[in-house]
């Protein structure tokens, strides 16, 4: 893939902690005290966490008992999502105030194409302070911006001085950024691929830039070309104002752990019929059905089946759902959670990481 013909600007746009800091915005007394979005029940889970309960080590997806005996003094608040979506939506609005080129991660987070704006203004970061500024004013709520020449780099910046923080990485900064960075610390490397790069003798950017491109394809198949540039500061992936979703699904947490086969059964089809609404109200279709099971013991089991053809009926997808939990039948041990998603979406534009030339253009204005 030949370079563009002048480099990009993107911004990488993240809201501090976003639902616990609308319930501060609208709860006085929440401010300033470790706040747990989610369920204080002894089976809940926290959706997100203030930042004053972050530093006794509380994260979301945290089991709320482990949440609780780590900050003794949490305050839990149901979560609110109507509102966060409204929220949301306003952030959007004033995203959308510079350019059209907005590829939404979630509700909290957004990548931005600003190489052509609507204001013409020729300096990415004085666009990012002013979105800044505003989600400050309009809100009364904060963001941190990454300043970068492609995606991966705009994400590593805004994390890099979160929370209310603004980061550039110009080109002249990339290679050396990443190459000192753990790769626990690249968005894209999850936990497990972290810990097979260290198992391989990878444990920074610089340990991951020695690799041969094909020693990383033989070892990540074809995510391999993907660590190969971006250990060296390179991505092409545009921004994609129309980002359709990888794979719609819905999980339940159940009250007390499941045993029965014919209560998981029971379960699994209520779960499918709400996946299947998610699908009845957009225009796609999938391929690959994926069950998930969470045991007592906090355990993730997987197991998935990808069909010749799309998965056109309810029908079909509760069939495949429960063929893949049959087998684990006789459970040894309780079940906390089922889940079940649909991906290979039909209308999915899956092409392939496009070969990317080494050096980034420099760029002037930041």
């Amino acid at each position: 893939m030949e370079e563009a013909s002048r480099p990009r600007k993107v911004l990488h746009i993240d809201m501090d902690a976003f639902f616990a800091s609308v319930e501060q915005r609208d709860n006085p007394v929440l401010r300033g005290r470790p706040v747990a979005v989610g369920s204080s029940r002894e089976r809940g889970v926290v959706a997100a966490a203030s930042y004053e309960a972050r530093k006794f080590g509380v994260r979301s997806a945290m089991p709320s008992v482990t949440a609780r005996r780590k900050c003794p003094d949490l305050i839990f608040v149901e979560p609110r999502f109507d509102i966060y979506k409204e929220v949301s939506l306003q952030i959007r609005a004033i995203l959308a105030e510079h350019t059209p080129v907005i590829e939404p991660l979630s509700l909290d987070e957004a990548y931005l194409d600003v190489t052509d704006n609507l204001y013409g203004i020729a300096s990415a970061s004085e666009i990012a302070e002013l979105i800044r500024a505003k989600i400050r004013a309009e809100l009364n709520l904060t963001a941190s911006a990454g300043v970068s020449y492609n995606k991966f780099l705009a994400k590593l910046a805004s994390d890099h001085r979160k929370p209310d923080g603004l980061f550039v990485i110009t080109p002249a900064m990339g290679p050396a950024f990443v190459e000192a960075l753990n790769v626990d610390r690249f968005h894209g490397v999850g936990p497990v691929t972290a810990a097979k790069m260290n198992r391989l003798g990878i444990f920074t950017g610089l340990d991951l830039k020695a690799q041969t491109q094909a020693f990383l394809q033989e070892h990540f198949g074809k995510a391999g070309p993907y660590y190969y540039w971006i250990s060296r500061g390179v991505d092409h992936r545009p921004v994609c104002a129309n980002r359709i979703r990888k794979s719609i699904g819905a999980e339940t947490t159940f009250s007390y752990d499941l045993i029965a086969p014919e209560d998981m059964q029971a379960k699994l089809l209520q779960i499918t019929g709400k996946v299947w609404r998610q699908f009845e109200a957009t225009a796609v279709r999938g391929r690959t059905v994926t069950l998930k099971v969470k045991f007592a013991d906090f355990q993730i089991l997987t197991r998935s089946r990808t069909c010749p053809d799309i998965v056109a009926d309810q029908l079909t997808l509760t069939r495949i759902g429960l063929e893949l939990l049959a087998p684990l039948f006789p459970m040894q041990k309780g079940v906390r959670l089922l889940g079940v998603s649909l991906s290979s979406l039909q209308s999915e534009n899956a092409a392939a990481v496009p070969q990317m030339t080494l050096e980034p253009r420099q760029w002037e204005l930041f």
